[in-house]
């Protein structure tokens, strides 16, 4: 299988976002991806709740989860749409940031809420609380595809490798990590810790991220890092796409999967312990 990574670098207008990710998306379809990724967030990068409040959608009305499932039909392409910030009916107004797997029919085969709220201070400048306008969710997500089972996950989620372990036990061959990175952890710590959940897994981590400085019509605007990546299952880089928006391509083959597990099977070595 083909995989086509897409690097956005969008504003907090979801509708003036929309047509360069279906143009993208045309494009990895027509260079012979059979499966599309776009990073978190890829209707709208805002840091201003008001303003999210006026443009985000709940999921039934959204017109750019409504818009990617005609892509791929169009295109015939299984699409992974990293995630959308969604209204909920939640009593305090939380949005959701959730994940869609989407097949060649249309159809939502899974959906994913990111479970790991970014709440950080990164500087004494740069603060996130994430949890202040997003609800987190709940449950852990592996879709089955003809292709490889999938295990979903967001951005700083990457941060808890007990999530990753649990889907590749659940069966995830590949892992998704769909993200909107901090300039200052992204350098630090992104290629690390995507190399070191596909070791630990033996799996495909598969990245596909925001990038650049995020206009915006109101608050501040955001700066993302980038440098989306594919890793494979022993821990190679095979993609790093830098800092500008495009599109990367690689293949997935699941005989590096059953290798890697194979030769190293710490998936089936869990020991009981006591302690600490």
């Amino acid at each position: 299988m083909k995989a086509a990574l897409l690097q956005l670098n969008v504003s907090d207008d979801p509708a003036s976002n929309l047509p360069r990710t279906v143009d993208m998306i045309a494009e990895a379809a027509g260079k012979g991806a059979g499966f599309v990724l776009t990073p978190e967030v890829t209707n709208c990068v805002s840091q201003q709740r008001k303003h999210q409040a006026r443009v985000l959608q709940q999921e039934a009305d959204d017109p750019t989860l409504h818009a990617l499932r005609e892509a791929a039909i169009r295109h015939g392409i299984w699409l992974s749409i990293g995630s959308l910030a969604l209204k909920t009916d939640d009593p305090d107004g939380r949005f959701a940031n959730r994940s869609f797997l989407i097949d060649p029919a249309g159809q939502i085969v899974a959906r994913y809420d990111k479970i790991h709220m970014f709440d950080v201070t990164v500087s004494d400048t740069e603060t996130y609380r994430e949890s202040a306008g997003y609800r987190p969710g709940t449950h852990a997500v592996v879709a089955d595809t003809p292709f490889a089972k999938i295990g979903l996950s967001i951005c700083y989620d990457i941060r808890f490798a007990y999530l990753y372990r649990a889907l590749a036990q659940a069966g995830a061959e590949v892992l998704l990590v769909p993200s909107a990175f901090s300039p200052v952890t992204g350098a630090a710590h992104w290629e690390p810790l995507l190399r070191a959940r596909a070791i630990e897994t033996g799996s495909y981590v598969l990245a596909a991220a925001q990038t650049g400085t995020h206009a915006a019509q109101s608050g501040k605007a955001r700066t993302t890092y980038g440098h989306s990546m594919a890793i494979s299952p022993w821990g190679e880089v095979l993609l790093d796409m830098g800092t500008d928006p495009g599109m990367g391509l690689v293949d997935l083959s699941l005989a590096e999967v059953a290798q890697s597990r194979k030769r190293i099977a710490a998936l089936s070595h869990d020991r009981p312990f006591e302690g600490p």
